[in-house]
């Protein structure tokens, strides 16, 4: 089982549409709020990283919703 995080915002339509595909391929992971959770949002800007989604798959990082790519990760 692969290690998944999805750093999302609340307004973010790439942050549903890449939460949607996890759980319709039924990987479990972890969601990281940066709108509702100061923590989430410190890590991702520490990361380097201003914009999301941001997808995390066994500490190999994915800036944006790249199904194609993420299929690869996973």
């Amino acid at each position: 089982m692969k290690n998944v995080t999805v750093y999302t915002s609340s307004t973010c339509p790439h942050c549903t549409s890449a939460k949607e595909y996890l759980n319709e391929k039924g990987v479990d992971f972890t969601e990281k709020n940066v709108t509702t959770d100061s923590t989430a949002r410190k890590e991702l800007i520490q990361k380097g990283y201003m914009g999301v989604p941001v997808i995390i798959v066994d500490g190999e990082e994915m800036v944006g919703f790249d199904k194609n790519r993420l299929e690869e990760l996973l």
